[in-house]
């Protein structure tokens, strides 16, 4: 197969992929084209990625409408894919991907998008990945009922193609809800300390990451120390994720984020956590904000900004994202290790 199979590919969520393999691979290797890397991996993952997406798309239909509606308009919307592609990519380091791994990659992305439904109705939000949120067309009832169906359906998935995950994958959705619980608590009784924040990032964004890297491992049939090290990885590429996401909240206006949707949202976001740390006069307007005034939300913003701490957030990102790859060193290299690597250290630079 040849890399300009990849690009032909019509689909939102692969493009976005391999948007992300190209750009990824382009840091990783400055002597070498990104095609050039990217047509030794190509046979390994255009049809995996396409398989997986045409699946997703299948899943999504599955269901009584409206929640199928609600459920397809998210689906549809495309997006970075990033757990699937870390298991597949993970299941690559020890050989041929296996079956079980390409349908355990959708249920990675019909766990994550069924949280994403339920964070749009619990954080009244109004736009998803460029459109309006499937609450605001079909409302909260049904864009609830459509995130379960995904849900519901990720779980059937993995009993019947890898029942020995089901354990692990139960564990996994009982961190990301209490992690929300956790969150939804601070609307109530506001709590900026480290200790809550790291919570909150481990259990709802790092919890799925190191399920899809430690899934794909054990998919592939690797020792338990090589399944450990990809968990790792995982935890630590999800930690690093978020903590770029939180720096994009008062910075990424170019890369497409609206700037302060989780400080008016109310969501605790590590730079906020550092600059109420540094000045504790910041917390009575912060109570506003997340009392659901929005007026101080600029003068909080400037700031976070003024206080540098999304410069220690940056340097907490690099870190790690050191230890991610770090994790990765006791597995064998391979492209496919090459490549994870490679998307760690290209989401890290989305802070930059």
């Amino acid at each position: 197969m040849k890399a300009q199979k990849v690009a032909e590919v019509p689909s939102l969520g692969v493009e976005a992929a391999v948007d992300a393999l190209r750009s990824a691979v382009a840091a990783q290797a400055p002597g070498m084209t990104a095609e050039q890397r990217l047509a030794e991996v190509a046979a390994l993952f255009a049809d995996d990625l396409l398989w997986v997406e045409r699946a997703l798309s299948r899943a999504s239909l599955e269901g009584p409408a409206p929640g199928t509606d609600a459920a397809r308009h998210l689906i549809d919307r495309g997006g970075k894919r990033l757990r699937p592609l870390s298991l597949l990519l993970s299941a690559a380091c020890f050989g041929r991907i296996p079956e079980p791994a390409r349908e355990l990659a959708v249920v990675a992305e019909l766990v994550h998008s069924a949280t994403l439904l339920h964070d749009d109705v619990i954080d009244d939000g109004t736009e998803r990945r460029g459109a309006q949120a499937s609450r605001i067309l079909w409302g909260n009832g049904v864009s609830v009922l459509g995130g379960d169906l995904l849900l519901v359906n990720g779980l059937e998935r993995t009993a019947r193609h890898a029942p020995e995950i089901m354990p692990d994958l139960v564990a996994t959705l009982r961190r990301l809800v209490e992690g929300e619980i956790i969150q939804l608590r601070g609307r109530v009784e506001l709590d900026v300390s480290e200790a809550t924040y790291e919570r909150i990032l481990r259990d709802k964004t790092a919890s799925l990451f190191a399920w899809a890297t430690r899934t794909g491992a054990r998919l592939a049939a690797a020792d338990t120390r090589s399944i450990d090290a990809m968990a790792s990885f995982g935890e630590e590429l999800g930690v690093a994720f978020q903590l770029v996401d939180d720096v994009l909240d008062y910075t990424g206006e170019a890369s497409g984020k609206t700037l302060f949707a989780d400080l008016r949202q109310g969501k605790l976001t590590l730079p906020l956590v550092l600059a109420a740390a540094k000045d504790p006069a910041l917390m009575t307007p912060l109570r506003r904000i997340f009392a659901g005034d929005q007026e101080p939300v600029v003068l909080v913003s400037r700031a976070v900004a003024e206080s540098g701490a999304c410069d220690e957030v940056r340097r907490r990102a690099r870190e790690h994202t050191t230890r991610a790859i770090q994790a990765l060193e006791a597995v064998a290299t391979s492209p496919a290790r090459s490549l994870l690597a490679s998307v760690a250290t290209e989401l890290a630079a989305r802070a930059a």
